[in-house]
């Protein structure tokens, strides 16, 4: 155990997030993750970061917030937080929950207050992170609440995340990459396109991505990745996507979401469960149009496990997200919402781009 969490701290520190001396880290997780933790502080500071601040939540933090505080105090935005993303040089989230379902009773309209304070600083955030200018990475400490939401048992659960990391492998640094260099054609051609066509099982939507630009996600802002992403332009967005994989924001799950579009505006959605839950989404600023397009690549992920950080990546299929556009692709939708909602393709989905299959039955033809 130790010898794997020393290298998923040094992927971390030295590939991701690209630690030079001087900069400044935070850290953000759960007790639970501590053991990881100790190895990204020791990595860390053996490259040459002059600060390293750790915020870890405890068990029902976000709960006790939105049950005891008052609209004053629902206005604040946390100083550590607020820095961080205004000031450090790198940011480190580590899931590691204590219980996925421990906010779906929180009082919506809490939650939009505060989501309204902080919207500054994840405007700031988008434009640190979407520059570089802040390095970013997202991953993933094994626990037993994420295990049990899997389907798994916990050692099960960290056998599959080792493996979607390739830290398995005698040098993951060089394995990430590898998958760099391979999906690098794949974003090369998108990028030469202008026109996206996804077709499949109750799929038929198509966008334009003129002026804008497709990203290789290759392990540096997401680990693990595999996915190459784009931002639709917003108001070229047309047709109807079912999203056959459950869909799940804030502990809530969404079971075979579909969604009509037009000129880029939803105006319809349905649901067999949870169809609720989207109408409380959907009634959030700039939640009804798109802010991202993108194809799942990494094929060491095949089973679902109900968490999008891996999820999205699974080799095979297409995610489009309501909200929040990535700048960095040119986006220019803002909301305090990101919500991927992914499909699957392997069972006779298609890409065209400008008219021609470019992928099909789950894998790219190029």
């Amino acid at each position: 155990m130790n010898t794997i969490l020393s290298k998923y701290a040094d992927l971390l520190v030295n590939y991701c997030v690209e630690i030079q001396r001087g900069d400044k880290l935070y850290i953000r997780t759960t007790t639970l993750a501590e053991p990881l933790v100790r190895e990204v502080y020791r990595a860390a500071l053996r490259s040459g970061a002059h600060q390293v601040e750790v915020e870890f939540d405890f068990p029902s933090k976000e709960s006790i917030f939105y049950q005891e505080a008052q609209e004053d105090q629902l206005q604040q935005v946390p100083l550590l937080y607020k820095t961080a993303m205004e000031t450090f040089d790198a940011y480190i989230y580590i899931r590691a929950p204590f219980n996925l379902r421990e906010d779906t009773g929180v009082d919506s309209s809490k939650v939009k207050i505060h989501k309204k304070a902080k919207a500054p600083v994840s405007k700031r955030y988008f434009e640190r992170t979407g520059t570089r200018e802040m390095k970013r990475n997202l991953c993933q400490f094994p626990t037993q609440a994420s295990a049990q939401y899997a389907g798994m048992s916990l050692e099960d659960y960290q056998q599959f995340i080792y493996n979607a990391c390739n830290l398995f492998k005698d040098d993951p640094k060089q394995a990430w990459l590898n998958v760099r260099k391979n999906q690098q054609k794949y974003t090369d051609h998108l990028n030469s396109c202008q026109h996206i066509h996804y077709k499949g099982e109750d799929i038929d939507i198509q966008f334009s991505t003129k002026g804008r630009t497709w990203i290789n996600s290759d392990g540096q802002t997401n680990m693990p990745s595999g996915e190459v992403y784009t931002s639709p332009v917003e108001d070229s967005v047309n047709g109807t996507i079912r999203f056959s994989f459950p869909a799940i924001y804030m502990g809530h799950e969404v079971e075979d979401a579909t969604l009509w579009v037009k000129d880029g505006y939803i105006e319809k959605w349905e649901a067999k469960r949870g169809k609720d839950f989207l109408d409380r989404i959907f009634s959030l600023d700039g939640t009804r149009r798109f802010g991202e397009a993108a194809i799942g690549t990494n094929y060491n992920i095949q089973q679902l496990t109900k968490n999008i950080l891996f999820d999205e990546k699974i080799g095979g299929t297409i995610h489009m997200a309501i909200g929040q556009s990535y700048i960095q692709c040119g986006g220019k939708n803002e909301s305090s919402v990101h919500w991927d909602m992914i499909s699957n393709m392997r069972n006779g989905g298609e890409i065209l781009a400008d008219g021609e299959k470019i992928y099909e039955n789950g894998v790219f033809l190029l």
